[in-house]
């Protein structure tokens, strides 16, 4: 059985840190989707640690790691995130698996992200300039170097060709560029990588299935940044909902079973796009700097807001989420007076469902109001110490989701989390 766990807001939900949790109960942990665009942040041995694209079960030694074929895959990241683990003494050839069919970025892919990024002038998205976009519609344009094709005696023939189509396209945006030094980089990065473990890795998968073990697909980015459900045109390149797991590993849907979904107690945006909460005020730039609101990836500070319930339901709509896990609840022990919104109030007609376009849409957020509470939720260590205050937030929550929030977490610490029946420390 697989089960999944993903973010339900624009991503930056904490992830990394519940995989990471969560990860002693899986023998194998999988990325189905996204590239180096995507940080999950562990603490390991007191240690921050940001991982873009090697699962986050690598530090348990026991756990087999997988990067399936739905992910973008750009070398040059990778091998600089397996130097990083192995400075924890972990070794990437005996637990990390790589996927033939994934798609490789390289380094005209990054240029063509740049170049497209700085034609939109006002318009841009917000990209992370990763080269993401681009590789993904090489991929739906079929003209992909995929990790299996390293093995092939004629990749750099495969290469020169893709990259000199991508030469003429950055013609058109007149970029001039010098990207030597990226192609070196880029080389260097592709041996390294062929030293890894490359697996047909739909059948390596469905093996894992067969032999009863459990497995967790990790997601990246977040619910909100789909490429067909979310605020598009300011999403992701991938599927980053639970449907993206079948297609991204390889696996027929029978065979998911929980579906994990991970919400901060309030709401934050990286980039450009629609987000109907954000705070502008003393409020937003309160949350942002309690909650330590900066992209892992990129640095850049986080928009913040309250907790959108309209955006939150239709993200476990979607995504068939079985249970909840809210991180940062600690952040809101500093805010007398809280807010979440229930539904939006669009071209003067109150709705709770999710409208078509946001970003060209006249939305308002209507808001439901709850009083803070004087006990920190940081020093809680069970569900039962919890002040009535915030059981009161999370009954309302859940009662407009009709899904159990199942765990709290509480604070940075890796055993900073509460479960409904057990203690943090368990």
């Amino acid at each position: 059985m697989v089960d999944v766990l993903l973010g339900l807001q624009w991503g930056d939900e904490g992830k990394g840190k519940v995989v990471d949790f969560f990860a002693p109960r899986y023998q194998v942990i999988a990325r189905f989707q996204g590239g180096p665009n995507a940080g999950h942040t562990l603490y390991v041995k007191g240690e921050k640690v940001v991982l873009h694209q090697i699962p986050s079960g690598i530090f348990h030694e026991e756990i087999t790691n997988l990067i399936g074929n739905g992910v973008v895959l750009d070398p040059v990241t990778l091998k600089k995130e397996c130097e990083k683990v192995a400075a924890f003494g972990v070794d990437v050839r005996k637990n990390l698996f790589i996927a033939e069919r994934t798609n490789i970025i390289v380094p005209t892919h990054r240029a063509l992200d740049k170049a497209s990024e700085l034609s939109k002038g006002a318009e841009k998205i917000g990209s992370t300039l990763k080269g993401i976009g681009p590789a993904y519609m090489d991929k739906t344009g079929r003209n992909a170097l995929r990790v299996g094709d390293l093995l092939r005696s004629d990749f750099n023939t495969l290469y020169e060709k893709l990259r000199t189509k991508h030469l003429q396209m950055l013609g058109v945006y007149q970029f001039e560029e010098d990207i030597a030094a990226w192609e070196a980089e880029f080389f260097e990065a592709v041996a390294f990588l062929k030293t890894l473990n490359i697996v047909n890795g739909e059948y390596f998968i469905n093996q894992q299935i067969k032999a009863g073990k459990k497995i967790l697909a990790e997601g990246a980015q977040g619910s909100m940044l789909d490429v067909d459900f979310g605020t598009f045109p300011f999403v992701t390149s991938s599927n980053t909902i639970s449907a993206g797991v079948c297609t991204g590993l390889g696996i027929a849907p029978q065979h998911i079973g929980e579906v994990i979904g991970v919400t901060k107690a309030y709401c934050t945006r990286v980039g450009g796009g629609p987000f109907p909460t954000e705070l502008f005020d003393e409020t937003g730039e309160e949350l942002r700097k309690i909650g330590h609101e900066f992209g892992a990836t990129t640095g850049r500070p986080r928009r913040c807001g309250w907790m959108d319930l309209v955006a939150l339901h239709y993200a476990c709509m979607i995504n068939g989420v079985t249970q909840i896990v809210m991180t940062k609840s600690d952040v809101l022990d500093h805010f007398k007076l809280l807010q979440i919104c229930k539904s939006y109030r669009v071209n003067g007609q109150e709705t709770q469902q999710m409208p078509y376009q946001l970003s060209d849409t006249d939305i308002s957020p209507v808001y439901e109001n709850f009083e803070g509470w004087d006990k920190p939720i940081a020093s809680c260590d069970s569900m039962d110490d919890l002040p009535e205050a915030f059981n009161k937030y999370l009954r309302y929550i859940t009662d407009y989701l009709d899904i159990p929030i199942t765990y709290i977490s509480n604070g940075p610490g890796r055993e900073q989390i509460i479960h409904e029946k057990t203690t943090a420390t368990a």
